[in-house]
């Protein structure tokens, strides 16, 4: 900027402060470094000028244009931390809003209706006009609150400045209002309220204690998904800011146990109609809320989870008269029209109805399951950021609820028919799992052997029919099962089979290789065939020396089982041979 400009600008000539705003924003959109700004001072003296500007309520209808130019200036990380700029923090706090306020915030939204009754009965029509902002001012303030955005995430100073002067009391003041706010003014306080969440360990702990912040934003949510007008980008846009402001609350809770799972079952009812309202995911916006609501729900307990679920309100009436068709056959003998046009059509049920209970929510949650696999598997990507919290959250419905357990298991692990193939071979839940489980990245690897171990009620057996000893091994050795010894704990749950066999499983099984978790291919000539016994003796030391040159090599380490169900590492290769009629006697005693 010309110095003859920034003197204008300095002596608030009016005339000129707009062209000279419009023609430097223009110019400075995409800025990012300022180092021809640091010379003479001259982003210190545009600053200090743009503020004098935004001070003086005269040139109010500048300040748009001013705002826009503080925004580009922010992005200016050292400006901001060798400058003193505590002042016009608190100007962009005023005009966004959300300065500190006298009004307490009340305990619940039903006190904030209440008091809000009682505030208008008191005031005139004149103070409630001039309180609700006009578009420009909406506009001042959205513009006001990006740059406030910009100051959080770049000066910690700033953040600890916002927090002392009450800003997250008044942006939550203005969620839980009654009053309609433009889109834009909604989503830059929930981009504002996410970094200070975020940033400031503090903020989340003031929020979700002195403000109890989740209950009006789980309040806010539910009237969001509760409008009849079908969500806008702009909507979706703020709910996926919501969201994300709502994890960094549930991510650390502080409150007493009883009092934050009441708090979380209606949060789970809540995000239990927000998936069955954008489960189809037909945008990559509704995708991304599906995305944050999942983030979410990691952070709930698993037994708040079982609201996910709704029991089917038609589930009974519709076997009720099923039952009531089924007799009326019985006692007619007449005509098979006559008995047709007779028969009352039983109620329909849920399109989602599983063992009476509303299953849809966990419908969308594999649904997403699946497009995260084929979208990663077209990019050639293995990537935990997306898996890795829907595996979470449906580990923590299969270990809460035995109906959500049944349904995942008839989703993922049905019942098995064709075995020729091994289980990590192929495009269904299961193979991809089952590929998962002998992944170097640590936490798809266990979250997906978690889940696959809950599916089968940590049954050691029913895991290696379903994925292999082979590609379980990790998950026994790490528990301490490699002998394929029972689970404690396995026993609490549900005692009814849900394990039967097809007969087409039946007629392989005793083909299956328990390792592989599949048959083998019939025609396989055995290399021993046509060998002397001592070929055979001579190839087997071969083996014995090359395993040995690997272990002292470092690259392998072999083991035996110990007593406790774990690998215990072997001094020398040759005590394999020595613990071989143990283990051969151990296994007599188990068959």
């Amino acid at each position: 900027m010309e110095a003859e400009q920034l003197k204008r600008l300095e002596a608030k000539e009016a005339d000129h402060i707009a062209a000279i705003l419009d023609e430097f924003n223009t110019k400075h959109a995409d800025l990012l470094i300022f180092d021809s700004f640091r010379t003479d001072n001259q982003w210190h003296e545009l600053w200090l000028a743009i503020f004098g500007i935004l001070d003086d309520q005269q040139l109010s209808h500048l300040h748009t244009q001013c705002l826009n130019t503080v925004r580009i200036l922010t992005r200016d990380e050292f400006s901001l931390q060798t400058n003193y700029i505590e002042q016009e923090v608190n100007t962009l706090l005023r005009l966004a809003r959300i300065e500190a306020s006298s009004l307490k915030l009340p305990a619940t939204p039903d006190e904030l209706k209440q008091q809000e009754r009682e505030r208008k009965r008191e005031q005139e029509q004149k103070q409630e006009e001039e309180r609700q902002p006009s578009p420009g001012q909406s506009e001042v303030i959205a513009e006001a609150l990006k740059c406030l955005c910009n100051l959080v995430y770049q000066n910690a100073d700033c953040r600890r400045q916002c927090l002392r002067q009450h800003c997250l009391d008044a942006i939550l003041k203005r969620v839980a209002s009654s009053m309609r706010h433009p889109c834009a003014l909604e989503y830059y306080d929930m981009k504002l309220l996410f970094l200070l969440t975020a940033l400031e360990p503090s903020a989340r702990s003031r929020l979700q204690i002195d403000l109890n912040g989740l209950t009006y934003m789980t309040k806010w949510l539910d009237d969001k998904l509760g409008e009849e007008v079908a969500a806008g980008e702009e909507q979706l846009n703020i709910i996926c800011e919501l969201l994300k402001v709502m994890f960094n609350v549930t991510s650390a809770p502080d409150k007493s146990p009883n009092e934050y799972e009441i708090q979380s079952l209606h949060l789970t009812g809540v995000l239990r109609e927000l998936l069955l309202r954008f489960g189809q995911m037909a945008t990559d916006k509704e995708r991304a809320v599906i995305t944050h609501a999942i983030n979410l729900l990691t952070n709930i307990s698993g037994s708040c989870l079982t609201e996910l679920t709704l029991r089917c309100s038609n589930a009974e009436n519709a076997l009720e008269d099923r039952d009531k068709d089924k007799d009326k056959d019985k006692d007619k003998d007449g005509d098979a029209d006559a008995d047709k046009g007779a028969q009352a059509k039983p109620k329909p049920c849920c399109s989602q109805c599983f063992e009476k209970r509303n299953v849809r929510s966990l419908a969308v949650l594999l649904g997403y399951l699946r497009q995260t696999l084929a979208q990663q598997e077209a990019e050639a990507s293995s990537s935990h950021e997306l898996l890795s919290p829907v595996l979470t959250v449906l580990v923590k419905c299969a270990r809460s609820d035995r109906v959500m357990r049944h349904y995942l298991r008839q989703e993922i692990l049905p019942p098995l028919r064709d075995v020729s193939q091994r289980p990590e071979i192929g495009q269904e839940l299961r193979n991809h799992l089952c590929r998962f489980l002998t992944l170097p990245a640590m936490i798809l690897r266990d979250l997906s052997a978690e889940l696959l171990f809950v599916l089968c009620k940590e049954d050691v057996g029913r895991m290696i029919k379903y994925t292999g000893y082979g590609n379980a091994a990790g998950l026994f050795a790490k528990r301490g099962i490699l002998d394929c010894r029972r689970v404690e704990g396995a026993d609490s749950y549900s005692s009814d089979s849900e394990d039967s066999d097809t007969e087409e499983y039946k007629r392989q099984q005793q083909g299956i290789n328990p390792v592989l978790g599949c048959v083998e291919p019939r025609g396989q000539r055995n290399p021993l065939d046509g060998m002397s016994e001592e070929q055979k003796e001579y190839e087997a030391l071969q083996l014995v020396n090359l395993i040995e040159q690997l272990r002292q090599g470092g690259i392998v380490k072999p083991a035996l089982i110990d007593k406790d169900g774990r690998p215990q590492p072997l001094e020398h290769i040759l005590q394999l041979q020595e613990e071989l009629p143990q283990q051969q006697l151990d296994q007599k005693r188990k068959t």
